[in-house]
């Protein structure tokens, strides 16, 4: 148990300032001297001395102190030369005695005061059993110990953490504070801040626990976290202080106890036995029920304070979930601590959209709070639920507009727009390159050469531009387009189309190999080198990269087992030259399987190969086979800033994987294998409908076995992947 500094100062301290102020009274090495010539002190030196110290050290604790008091009285009469070394050495023991004994005495009482805390709130705290359901979600495993639960109604409604009922029980049982063993059942959810609510019938009088009032709530209070799992009969008790308020977008409060199952669900609660908030693993870059678990023990711990989840108990008490609340915007690219909060695009029928907010508007405030980061928006919008109303304050051009947007729970499925093109990456502005059959740009007369300069109201400057302004419209919506032939301008309408989901069938002109610009040099590996990571990295820059080309990187994570670097290479490298690619592939820290936690080095790679070469962003590609392609997933939803597209070969939707919304922006489009004869094709097809259910672009290739690519479907692949900048 840790104890908080004392805010007195200690006598102790006025002993260094002693030795220190005084260096002639420093203690020597202890010799027993015989003769006065062998000793420069004497007895009233000893007694100036000791008032010195008395005066330096604490008035009110040395005239207290009966030692003092004696040995003062001994020096002044002793009238023989006495050792004044022994004499200090031996005050400051009989010193640091008193003081071991105060001490103690104090670490007593705040032990007695924790447990008197602990002691207060047991009466509210319950032990909670589950049986039946998953072992592991995803690659956590679940325990199937007991967790805890707050009582915060006398009528037997409990609160816990969504965690501690991730696996899904078929059953659950409640032990009450008195030790009556009843059933319970899951009421509510609270999906924004992971929490859940059950109700249990009995006739024992249930306890709610007193909330500490939100303005007394203060960095630096002792804050002990509780938990009822060893002993039904005692709660277990984590001692801290509370680290930070307003965490995880401002939905927790942190606390350095240690935090774990053995009281996720429990309060938090201060040196009165009043409740903070309930214990949660939560982590600020995910949003699953067991996102943050991950610092099981470490002393990073939140907890949701009581007093802002009590506004929803009621409607969770009649069976209603609460979720967060949404707004229907995404803002521009970058760094969400950099980048100044100017909307990207506003998503058609979105609360956003129906308020009048529109693309180009920069937010300066969210109910009365002035907002100048992505982040603070982000931190504004986070402890939102869904319902309630956010007094939004726009920027457009010089004028200031106000609009009161309600939050939904869900917004309808994004889908992206097409008007059919690819445009030309060399060069000022918008260039067609190539019309898709059969599209809206081909239906509206548009050829290669053509110039875009504008779309509805708006006249983006370039591709990246034109693509951003495409993505506030809509499927099936009419627009105008404008564009230059031959130094005129023309305009037509055109009905926007769906992206398309089939692998091209033509290979497009100007990616056509050209024979003379042959490299006949042996194609090879460079080794890329993190100096923080030990895991290998294989990159390929092919003969022919020219840094005024962008070049598109294709992201190889191997399926497990041995790995023939050579036969990559072999089937990539011709690709890499003709269509402007770099091929990165990271290995696994074990052959025989890729972790989770190897994300981050994934991620590092990538960047190193962002920062080192030209690199188009709209083509950048996780390719896996297996497990690998598994990975491939959890990388291009967890960075949807990076990834572009995922390439999964034999390889499902990670288990209970929760898809983020189709994002008008961070655009991502899947091909999936589909194996008949693989075990994993159920859940492939399962994947693919959740995928377009949730209007993901998906293109499905189907196999008769479980293999990897031959040469024809590799060449589809790498064609469909120099299409991800279609507009």
């Amino acid at each position: 148990m840790s104890h908080s500094p004392s805010s007195s100062v200690s006598p102790l301290r006025g002993w260094a300032r002693f030795w220190s102020s005084y260096p002639g009274l420093a203690p020597q090495a202890i010799t027993c001297r015989r003769s006065a010539a062998e000793d420069v002190g004497n007895g009233k030196v000893l007694t100036q001395s000791l008032r010195i110290v008395r005066e330096i050290s604490g008035v009110s604790f040395q005239l207290a102190n009966p030692h003092y008091r004696k040995l003062e009285a001994y020096a002044a009469e002793n009238r023989t030369v006495i050792s004044r070394t022994i004499l200090m050495l031996l005050f400051v023991l009989l010193v640091a005695g008193e003081l071991s004994a105060q001490e103690a005495d104090i670490a007593a009482q705040e032990e007695a005061a924790m447990s008197a805390a602990v002691d207060r709130v047991a009466v509210s705290v319950v032990r909670i059993e589950t049986f039946g359901g998953l072992e592991r979600v995803g690659n956590v495993l679940l325990g199937d110990g007991p967790t805890t639960g707050l009582i915060v109604s006398e009528d037997g409604f409990i609160l816990s953490s969504a965690f501690n009922f991730v696996r899904q029980p078929s059953s659950i049982l409640v032990t009450l504070p008195g030790g009556k063993r009843t059933a319970a059942k899951i009421v509510a959810r609270d999906h924004s801040r992971m929490l859940v609510l059950l109700k249990v019938e009995h006739d024992e009088p249930s306890k709610v626990p007193e909330l500490v009032p939100t303005d007394e709530i203060q960095v630096g209070q002792w804050a002990i976290a509780v938990g009822r799992v060893y002993d039904p009969k005692r709660p277990n008790m984590s001692v801290g202080v509370l680290s930070a308020k307003d965490r995880i977008w401002g939905k927790a409060i942190q606390t350095d106890a240690k935090i774990s199952p053995s009281n996720y669900g429990g309060p938090l609660v201060d040196i009165r036995g009043r409740v903070f908030g309930v214990l949660v693993p939560m982590s600020p870059n995910a949003s699953s029920e067991i996102a943050g678990v991950e610092w099981y023990d470490s002393g990073i711990g939140f907890a949701i304070p009581l007093a802002d989840i009590q506004p929803q108990l009621t409607a969770m008490k009649e069976g209603k979930d609460v979720h967060p609340g949404l707004l229907g915007i995404t803002l521009e690219g970058g760094s969400i601590y950099a980048k100044t909060p100017t909307i990207a695009a506003c998503q058609v029928k979105s609360p956003a959209y129906e308020a009048g907010l529109r693309s180009g508007d920069l937010i300066l405030s969210i109910n009365g709070v002035s907002i100048g980061r992505q982040s603070e928006l982000k931190h504004a919008l986070g402890r939102m639920y869904a319902g309630d109303t956010a007094h939004v304050v726009v920027k457009r051009g010089d004028e200031q507009i106000e609009a009161d947007v309600q939050l939904v729970e869900e917004l309808i499925p994004y889908e992206h727009p097409f008007i059919g093109i690819l445009p030309r990456r060399d060069g000022e502005g918008t260039i067609v390159r190539y019309v898709y059959p059969n599209s809206p740009a081909k239906a509206a007369g548009l050829k290669v050469g053509d110039r875009i300069v504008g779309i509805g109201e708006q006249q983006p400057g370039n591709a990246v531009a034109l693509r951003l302004a495409v993505a506030n419209f809509e499927p099936e919506q009419t627009v105008s387009i404008r564009y230059e032939r031959e130094g005129e301008e023309q305009a037509a309408d055109l009905k926007l189309a769906r992206l398309p989901t089939t692998l091209p069938l033509i290979l497009l002109e100007d990616l056509a190999p050209d024979p003379s610009d042959k490299n006949v040099a042996a194609p090879k590996f460079i080794q890329i080198k993190l100096p923080e990571e030990s895991s290998e990295c294989l990159a390929y820059l092919p003969p022919t990269y020219d840094p005024a080309v962008p070049h598109g990187v294709v992201v190889y994570l191997r399926a497990p087992g041995d790995f023939d670097r050579e036969k990559l290479l072999t089937r990539w490298h011709q690709h890499c030259e003709d269509d402007d690619l770099i091929l990165l592939a990271p290995q696994p820290r074990d052959k025989n399987r890729w972790t989770p936690t190897e994300l981050e080095f994934v991620r590092k790679t990538v960047d190193h190969v962002i920062n080192s070469y030209s690199v188009d962003r709209t083509r950048v590609a996780m390719f896996g086979r297996q497990a690998g392609g598994a990975l491939g997933y959890l990388f291009a939803f967890r960075h949807r800033e990076l990834a572009r597209a995922v390439i999964a070969v034999d390889a499902a939707l990670p288990v209970r994987m929760r898809l983020p919304d189709n994002d008008p922006v961070k655009r991502l489009a899947v091909v999936t294998t589909l194996p008949k004869n693989s075990r994993v094709a159920p859940r492939i097809e399962q994947g693919v409908e959740m995928l377009r259910e949730m209007k993901y672009p998906v293109t499905v290739v189907e196999m008769d076995e479980s293999r990897d690519l031959d040469a024809l479907e590799l060449e589809e692949i790498v064609r469909w992947i120099d299409t991800l900048d279609r507009i």
